[in-house]
């Protein structure tokens, strides 16, 4: 019987060459997963909408009202048929049952078939405007790529589970082209560990999949908003608001969680779906800001294009329709969705203490509350910070009450949490 070949051992030439060459491939594989996510989320909105230039929003005020229901309920249809067809087929064959990027990490196998499918059906309901974030979608897909990758490889069970955390990374950083922000959450997140083992191929696979996938991805800021100065009234906001934040992104937190509890399990899903769906698109008809993954309330917010009362209403209704969506058997995130709600609550909140300490400008404040509320429906205040920070191409002048209000709102959610009030995930 023929010698297995020897491993190569840590530290040695060609171990080093195998991991650089794996850890390059990962974020390649990443990006190219990111690139076609936002390519088929962009069409499908395109062709939902009939708009061929400008953003979601701008698209779904030009096309017919009734469009938005028509997509809405053609969302819930799909989305009611195929989730309960793949999760039916994951409860006859387990093998084949999704299995989350968090599971992944921690060493379950990623079934092809399963997750591109999961994926799929997100993109499909988010590009005709479900409320709901898209940012799963590709980290599922890089994950799967790394954790087939790896297995072929031959890498170790630890180099293995730090490169399925960075290529999920990854495919956060090319579908928004936030490099930092996917590099903070594969290590915040998903990985909870801060060393060189973890950081330097982060950095890496969240590097090359942001570049990779710049050839299709803009890599201008997600959101637009004025440069803000920092003011002493911003300052003294940002120390006694952040704990209200908190409350609030707990509060979104556990309806979030309430909801996904009691979904669907079985067939019900076909028929609650498309009614809470058709029920979303019904409610755009007034307020179009609640639809899509949150980009279009984030930027209504943080640019303060809107009377503040509108946006507050639209902030109340967006959370309603999001965690209804959750509650309906949707699969996807709540990424982009909390950063809108936080903006508008900064905003409408910012607004009510301009009128006391005048002098700032409105777009200020909605990036405290999107900065805090992320950072604690996420608990992650390093990711939520560098995230919002590339988001909106912000300059260093606001890095301390960003973190001042981070902190009071991440203080909340963690004493909550040890009161048993909740557990902030």
């Amino acid at each position: 019987m023929p010698t297995p070949p020897l491993e190569p051992r840590p530290g040695t030439p060609r171990w080093l060459l195998r991991i650089v060459v794996v850890t390059a491939l990962v974020g390649v594989g990443a990006g190219i997963g990111g690139a076609v996510v936002y390519l088929g989320l962009h069409t499908l909105q395109h062709l939902a909408f009939g708009y061929s230039e400008g953003t979601f929003y701008e698209g779904l005020l030009e096309a017919p009202p009734a469009n938005r229901v028509i997509a809405l309920a053609v969302a819930g249809v799909i989305g009611g048929v195929g989730w309960w067809g793949l999760r039916a087929w994951g409860r006859r064959s387990p093998a084949n049952a999704v299995v989350s990027v968090e599971q992944a990490v921690d060493g379950r196998r990623m079934p092809a078939v399963a997750t591109l499918a999961n994926a799929a059906l997100q993109i499909v309901i988010v590009g005709l405007g479900a409320s709901i974030g898209r940012e799963v979608a590709p980290r599922e897909i890089a994950a799967l790529w790394a954790d087939w990758l790896t297995r072929k490889a031959g890498v170790t069970a630890r180099e293995r589970r730090i490169l399925v955390a960075c290529g999920a990374g990854a495919g956060l950083a090319a579908v928004y082209s936030v490099p930092l922000g996917g590099a903070v959450f594969a290590v915040e997140i998903l990985l909870a560990e801060l060393s060189f083992a973890t950081v330097l191929p982060a950095f890496a696979v969240s590097a090359v999949g942001a570049l990779v996938a710049r050839l299709v991805v803009p890599v201008n800021p997600l959101y637009v908003m004025p440069q803000v100065k920092l003011t002493p009234s911003i300052l003294v906001f940002s120390v006694i608001a952040g704990p209200l934040f908190g409350f609030a992104a707990v509060a979104f937190v556990r309806l979030a969680r309430y909801a996904q509890a009691r979904r669907p399990t079985s067939w019900g899903i076909v028929i609650v779906m498309p009614l809470v769906f058709t029920a979303v698109g019904v409610a755009s008809l007034w307020l179009p800001g609640i639809l899509g993954n949150g980009r279009a309330l984030g930027q209504l917010s943080l640019a303060a294009s809107l009377p503040v009362l509108i946006i507050l209403v639209t902030t109340v209704v967006k959370t309603g329709a999001t965690v209804a969506t959750i509650g309906a058997g949707a699969a996807g995130g709540t990424l982009t969705p909390s950063l809108a709600i936080g903006a508008g609550l900064g905003l409408a909140t910012g607004s009510l203490w301009a009128e006391l300490w005048p002098g700032s400008a409105l777009p200020g404040f909605a990036l405290l509350g999107a900065a805090a509320f992320l950072a604690v429906s996420m608990r992650a205040p390093l990711t939520g910070l560098v995230l919002v920070i590339e988001f909106t191409n912000q300059g260093p002048q606001l890095l301390a009450p960003l973190m001042l209000c981070i902190a009071g709102a991440v203080v909340v959610g963690y004493l909550l949490e040890r009161q048993g009030v909740t557990g902030v995930a």
